[in-house]
């Protein structure tokens, strides 16, 4: 890699960096549910990208350097999930209930809908895992007939609507409790409703955290039953 490739790669990790800083500025300050932070950095990352004519493949290296870090990122939820471990000791049968049944008529309802429109087969597998995290969604649809990259699509679709929405509709629907909250995004928009849970507060993120890992396991669980419930449809 020349010079001018490592300024551009340390050019766009500082602008991402610089775009998250700014959007998230923005979020804590007028509490917006349009002002989306990752929605906000992307657009924002992508509009500079444009205007400076720096091609996708240039910035494909910073891409990889930050991915690395999603793997610490996602092992330092668990600081603040420590932090709260009472709410475990407390709510601990609810929470798994309530992601186990989230999981599951998040996994239905998406795959029934699609197959009641007359969308084929591998696309409705590849909608039905939608509500959890790329590794878990790709390794579901590929097993049941989906199509992976598809499948990954309506990952950051459903994340970035989620973190959008989710919070007004919930503040909509009269939903405070920070356990309820955190679980509820989490269990329906993975990463990106955690994100979104942890602007919110501590505990809010904790429990996002926890129902995105819960989810992804649950849902593989109970994948099998949804995707026989479906035989029976159509």
């Amino acid at each position: 890699m020349g010079t001018t490739n490592y300024l551009t790669t340390i050019f766009c990790i500082a602008l991402t960096l610089a775009a998250y800083l700014g959007t998230r500025k923005l979020y804590l300050r007028y509490k917006h549910p349009l002002l989306n932070v990752v929605a906000l950095t992307a657009a924002a990352v992508i509009a500079v990208l444009v205007v400076l004519r720096i091609p996708y493949n240039d910035f494909v290296p910073a891409k990889n350097i930050m991915t690395l870090l999603l793997g610490p990122a996602t092992v330092g939820l668990a600081v603040p999930l420590y932090r709260h471990r009472e709410l475990l000791r407390r709510f601990g049968v609810p929470i798994v209930g309530c992601v186990a049944l989230g999981s599951f008529l998040a996994m239905l309802t998406a795959a029934l809908i699609a197959k009641l429109g007359g969308l084929p087969h591998d696309v409705v597998m590849s909608i039905m895992p939608k509500g959890v995290s790329i590794p878990f969604a790709v390794e579901i649809a590929q097993i049941y007939g989906g199509i992976p990259p598809l499948s990954a699509a309506f990952v950051v679709a459903t994340g970035t609507l989620g973190s959008l929405v989710g919070g007004w509709l919930l503040t909509l629907a009269r939903v405070s409790h920070p356990v309820a909250r955190g679980l509820a995004l989490g269990t329906v928009s993975h990463g990106q409703g955690t994100a979104t849970a942890l602007m919110e507060g501590e505990q809010q993120g904790a429990m996002a955290g926890l129902a995105m890992i819960l989810a992804g396991i649950l849902t593989a669980a109970l994948a099998p039953l949804a995707v026989w419930l479906l035989g029976f449809v159509g």
